[in-house]
This record gives structure tokens, C-alpha cells and sequence, in this order.
């Protein structure tokens, strides 16, 4: 890799950061809202929308409020947590699991933060208030299926 590209994906990890909100972006409310999605606004200034699933399951999803940007691309994430570690490190069979699983989708991967998997779909910031409802459906589902196989349980 070369020290151009290196220096880009390092400032490209750190692009989220830098878009950190506060306040909750008034278009995804009101695209929540048009398609009767309840949700609470975290101190972020983020969605935290409970999605119920098949079998009484629930499924935690936040849609940031912090939009990402590239020279030419705007990306807004959609996270949901499927699996928790006891410890810093994931056993390596359920690291390989999640790559396994990222591999496979169409929309979304797998990312660790601290001791959580997280789910994470990034999509266009001016999507469609369908879009934006399809991908938070899709994190939702592929969240809860990994912690179903994971844990066989419905925390997260």
C-alpha cells in the first residue's frame, strides 16, 4: 500500500468522528414519522428505534444522526448490536462467523466496537424515507439472526 493510500484510509476511519451530531437531523425524523416508525432521540442526537420481529423478538437499531463524507460521497449509518463478548476480544470462531456473514450481504457488515458486533448498514444521507426503512429492516433482521445463532438469545 502506498503512503498516499495509507494516509487516506486513515482519514477515512476517521471521518465519523468528525461527524459526530448533536442534534437529531430533522429529515430522518420526519421520514420516521411518515412511515409511523416510533423512535427516541439518545443524547447523541441519534435514533433508537426498537424493531419487533417474528416470534416476539426485538431488535435494538440506532440511525445516526452524523452524516459521513467523502469528496463526493454522504453516508448515514444504521447500527444494531448482535453480539457482546465477555471479554476485549472475540473468540476467533465468532470473528470468522462475522466475516463469514459480511461476505454474504448485499447491504451492510460487520464491524467490532469495544466489545460489541455491530451491524452496520451505510446508505446514501439523501435516501428515501423506503430506503432508509428498508435498510433499517435489514440491519434489524441480520442483527437478530446473528445473535439468535450466536447466543440463542434476544438482549441486544
Amino acid at each position: 500500500m502506498s503512503l498516499r493510500a495509507a494516509c487516506l484510509a486513515a482519514a477515512l476511519l476517521a471521518l465519523p468522528l468528525a461527524g459526530q451530531a448533536s442534534e437529531p437531523d430533522p429529515v430522518v425524523k420526519a421520514q420516521l414519522e411518515s412511515k409511523g416508525t416510533p423512535f427516541e432521540v439518545d443524547e447523541d442526537g441519534d435514533f433508537r428505534i426498537v424493531v419487533r420481529l417474528e416470534d416476539d423478538r426485538t431488535q435494538l437499531v440506532w440511525v445516526r444522526s452524523a452524516v459521513s463524507e467523502t469528496d463526493f460521497h454522504k453516508v448515514r449509518e444504521i447500527w444494531s448490536p448482535g453480539y457482546q463478548s465477555s471479554t476485549d476480544q472475540f473468540p476467533s470462531s465468532v470473528a470468522n462467523d462475522l466475516l463469514s456473514r459480511s461476505d454474504e450481504l448485499i447491504l451492510g457488515a460487520w464491524v467490532k466496537q469495544d466489545r460489541v458486533a455491530m451491524f452496520v448498514t451505510k446508505i446514501p444521507a439523501d435516501a428515501s424515507a423506503d430506503a432508509l426503512d428498508e435498510a433499517i429492516d435489514l440491519t434489524a433482521v441480520s442483527a437478530d439472526a446473528t445473535e439468535l445463532d450466536l447466543t440463542g438469545k434476544d438482549e441486544l
